[in-house]
């Protein structure tokens, strides 16, 4: 991180500017002051402001807005504390490989060299990422577990984090190792005992202490927020999304000192899950949260959970269901207490974003709030769908009459879309999964994003997922769904903003706005779309504050 006097006007010039100001698409240089930008445009333009420094370190490179992940989680840099079990090659934010396992054993092998270094014999095991329907849709049981250890406690969290699969060991410290169980998220296998895969926040919750994995993982610690912030400055992030935090008032203390320090490289949008409170309640703490707001964090708005994920069939899927006959998915949320959410969240005046993968539950919220919005008209409102992976155009059309946003995933075109053509949505309906071009066409304001850790933090990434919905065998996946490399880029910047009612802030390079850019070497306009994930980031700038990436 370089030093500077915020009070001083520094002008960047770079080899080109992609502002993503319609009235100005392109500058030469941008000035900035008290980590805002006064201008950008020419040299000779920017020289009205008075007296400034010249940096020149980005001559040759691109700048661009900062980057913004609509929809992560800090447990992206906390989950590095525990085994990484995923089926892709992944970095870590220290920049370690981790290769991917290719088979259950492979994971129960990592499990087991983890197991071996840990001193105290009865201490858990936990590994993350894990997802079995890469291995021919197998489950992973108890049983399965139960090699790695019958002695202390084995959890893996599911790809998803809808899914916690864990051993014999970590059913008998939850009292769930015995027969008639009748809980939908607790499938029976063998003699009846629960086959060791918990489906749902309820579900998971019960074992998920005993195996590291409480509610509190919701929650990042210390470590985890700074370890996420590099990660933002490696992928270009100026601003991310925290979209399920219990916001404890101890995480909040820490969030607020945290990121209040002035080399800290990030701004964090932090949203309270609907969870452990009564709606009444929870919309009072969204109030003070709000309160609590600075600019680099970002309280009060509210994220609901409606069904689980659809590659770990918790989704809730319409008619005819999931294409191999497996059961329908959960709902994690009742519709009378929804409807009451977004009635009470109009009338107050507070923001909520709705978790919907399968398109029954998209269906159940448009529902919801067409009923709440009856009650109590709001104008730019801008409720939030994230994932919505099923949705047609149908339901595109009323978020567009509703005023509703979306943010749509295009990264399961790559880890998962040969899984949904095969197994869980078939061909028709994978074809127009995250249906980004629908989207556009029908005026519905867009967001891409990660998931992170999802899948990983990168927007290139995304943007990359949304421009050629590229499968990991290399199938395209929905063609006419395509979007163009300007829109992709759009929705990694103002888009993602619009959703987060920040976009006067942040999102584009304009006069007034945040000071905050992502450096590139490459620029992403003219480097083709087949080559958007492979754009080179140098590094960002936050509110004038300069992070490189190889020193973070």
């Amino acid at each position: 991180m370089a030093g500077h006097d915020p009070h001083c006007t520094t002008v960047f010039r770079a080899r080109n500017i992609i502002t993503m100001n319609p009235s100005r698409p392109e500058a030469e240089c941008v000035a900035v002051r008290e980590g805002r930008i006064l201008g950008a445009g020419t040299l000779g333009e920017l020289d009205g402001w008075g007296d400034y420094h010249l940096d020149e370190r980005f001559a040759d490179k691109i700048l661009m807005p900062g980057l913004v992940e609509g929809h992560s989680h800090l447990m992206e840099g906390s989950f590095w504390a525990y085994v990484y079990c995923g089926y892709f090659d992944r970095l870590d934010p220290d920049g370690k490989l981790w290769p991917g396992l290719k088979s259950i054993d492979a994971v129960i092998e990592r499990l087991r060299e983890a197991a071996a270094q840990l001193e105290d014999g009865s201490a858990p095991v936990a590994g993350w990422s894990l997802d079995a329907i890469y291995f021919g849709n197998q489950r992973v049981t108890r049983v399965d577990l139960d090699k790695v250890s019958n002695e202390r406690p084995v959890g893996v969290l599911n790809a998803s984090a809808h899914i916690l699969n864990v051993n014999s060991k970590a059913l008998e410290l939850a009292g769930l190792l015995k027969p008639g169980i009748n809980h939908p998220g607790i499938p029976l296998g063998v003699g009846g005992l629960p086959a060791g895969e918990l489906k749902g926040p309820d579900a998971m919750t019960l074992a998920g202490l005993h195996v590291g994995f409480d509610r509190s993982m919701l929650a990042a610690d210390e470590r985890g927020l700074r370890q996420f912030a590099r990660l933002c400055v490696r992928r270009g992030v100026t601003t991310a999304t925290d979209l399920a935090n219990l916001l404890p008032d101890e995480a909040v203390e820490m969030m607020l000192r945290v990121t209040g320090e002035d080399a800290f490289p990030a701004r964090i949008v932090a949203l309270r899950r609907l969870q452990n409170m009564s709606v009444p309640e929870i919309i009072v703490r969204a109030g003070e949260l709000g309160a609590m707001s600075t600019e680099r964090c970002r309280l009060g708005i509210i994220k609901v959970v409606a069904d689980g994920s659809i590659q770990g069939f918790s989704a809730r899927l319409r008619w005819p269901g999931y294409y191999n006959g497996a059961p329908n998915g959960l709902w994690y949320v009742p519709r009378e207490q929804l409807a009451e959410m977004y009635r009470m969240a109009l009338e107050h005046g507070v923001h909520v974003h709705t978790h919907t993968n399968g398109d029954e539950a998209t269906e159940m919220v448009l529902d919801c709030v067409e009923k709440a919005l009856r009650a109590h008209p709001a104008p730019d409102h801008r409720f939030t769908l994230q994932h919505c992976q099923l949705a047609d155009t149908a339901q595109f059309r009323r978020m567009k009459a509703l005023g509703m946003c979306v943010n749509l995933f295009p990264n399961h075109h790559f880890y998962w879309g040969d899984q949904h053509y095969a197994i869980t949505v078939g061909p028709e309906r994978a074809e127009r999964m995250n249906a980004c071009a629908t989207a556009l066409r029908e005026g519905v304001p867009m967001a891409i994003h990660s998931d992170a850790p999802v899948t990983p933090l990168g927007p290139f990434f995304s943007a990359w997922c949304a421009v050629n919905r590229v499968t990991a065998t290399g199938r395209t996946l929905g063609e006419r769904e395509r979007i163009g490399v300007e829109d992709a880029l759009r929705t990694i910047t103002l888009g993602a903003a619009y959703t987060l009612k920040l976009d006067g802030e942040i999102g584009s390079i304009e006069c007034g706005k945040r000071a905050d850019f992502t450096v590139l070497e490459d620029d992403p306009r003219t480097i083709g779309g087949a080559n958007l994930k492979d754009v080179r980031i140098w590094g960002t700038v936050l509110g004038g504050r300069v992070f490189d990436a190889a020193s973070i």
